[in-house]
């Protein structure tokens, strides 16, 4: 996928479209973050699959989404410290 930060419109352009467009780009890194989750958990936590998930299975994969959840933030927080910061990745 395009970058859409760089995205630029023509003089008179469509302010609406981009921010439908920048919108979507958000959306799609949303459903692909799930996605991770899912894969790397389900390869964690299920040994064997069944009709129905015990309740270790169950708990393994809410701690593994949670905890895979709170290092995406810390990860997020952190780069954004260090550009606000100048750092930058150079």
């Amino acid at each position: 996928m395009s970058d859409l930060s760089d995205f630029s419109m023509d003089k008179g352009g469509d302010s609406e479209l981009q921010d439908f467009l920048i919108a979507e780009k958000q959306k799609a890194q949303f459903n692909a973050q799930i996605h991770e989750f899912n894969d790397f958990c389900w390869d964690k936590c299920v040994d064997k699959p069944g009709a129905k998930l015990d309740s270790r299975t169950e708990t393994c994969i809410s701690n593994c989404v949670e905890r895979f959840i709170d290092v995406s933030l810390l990860i997020t927080n952190r780069f954004a410290q260090m550009l606000e910061k100048g750092g930058g990745m150079q």
